[in-house]
């Protein structure tokens, strides 16, 4: 598959897919779209900007949800002319999906509807490709499924990626194995970021352990991975929605560096 002029899996390089979980200010995600957009290559990644417009899943209704489905787009369509970089976000609703579609390269279906089919249909028709996440709920072989919808629908190519599964009422596990199952039928990335992810039960928001994104994702290339999705923030204590699961610019140079190294070895360069 092919995300804008980007190709994935099928012995393509190592795409990073990077940025804000959710938009806090045009111009603070300009400027992060520019530092990700450098950074990346100075590693030889190529690299796609993620950044939501809306968070609708998010668990009170006093969380920041972003700036709104229609602004946020034109926020991105902003990324888009000052960087030439490929966009990615999700969307929630099957009427979301067309204009989406006229903004970023590829449409994320969150972990949560992953098994809508309406959802996945509608992304599908709009002629992108669609990237698929597994929900904790979901063992790895059923996310089979999401993916036939897909080339149903329209096939222009479909990825999974894996975000932990459920592991008792607040904790996430990444079994390496499913990566193993996913990619005999899909590109399949790793969200290390949100695979960090832990529910203290009964608060508004979830805390994370961002100590644990280097290891989980060094594991995953390890493994094999066509992509791997890092959400990045300058200043993550503050940031308005999953701060303690993303990493500061510093710590994702770092992290870069490392991934580059088992990248190369897993591959043989």
């Amino acid at each position: 598959m092919r995300i804008g002029e980007i190709s994935v899996g099928e012995g393509s390089p190592l795409v990073i897919i990077c940025g804000l979980n959710v938009i806090e200010s045009e111009s603070a995600m300009v400027s992060m779209a520019v530092e990700l957009q450098e950074m990346t290559a100075r590693h030889a990644f190529p690299m796609v900007f993620k950044a939501s417009v809306d968070k609708a899943n998010r668990s009170s209704l006093q969380s920041y949800r972003g700036p709104g489905f229609d602004e946020g787009l034109r926020m991105l369509a902003r990324v888009r002319g000052e960087t030439g970089l490929a966009l990615i976000t999700d969307v929630h609703e099957p009427a979301q999906a067309k204009p989406a579609a006229e903004v970023v390269d590829i449409l994320q279906v969150p972990a949560f509807l992953c098994r809508q089919t309406d959802l996945i249909r509608a992304c599908a028709a709009t002629g992108r490709p669609v990237n698929i996440k597994k929900g904790q709920f979901m063992v790895p072989l059923d996310a089979k499924h999401a993916v036939e919808k897909v080339h149903e629908a329209g096939d222009h190519g479909v990825m999974i990626t894996e975000r932990g599964n459920s592991f008792g009422y607040g904790d996430l596990v990444v079994d390496m194995r499913g990566l193993v199952q996913m990619r005999a039928f899909a590109p399949v990335c790793l969200d290390a970021t949100h695979s960090v992810q832990a529910r203290l039960q009964g608060n508004s928001s979830t805390g994370g352990d961002r100590a644990m994104v280097e290891p989980l994702a060094l594991a995953g290339t390890a493994v094999g991975l066509d992509a791997l999705f890092v959400e990045v923030h300058p200043d993550p204590p503050n940031a308005p929605c999953d701060g303690e699961s993303q990493l500061d610019l510093e710590a994702f140079d770092r992290l870069l560096t490392r991934v580059r190294s088992v990248d190369a070895a897993v591959r043989g360069a």
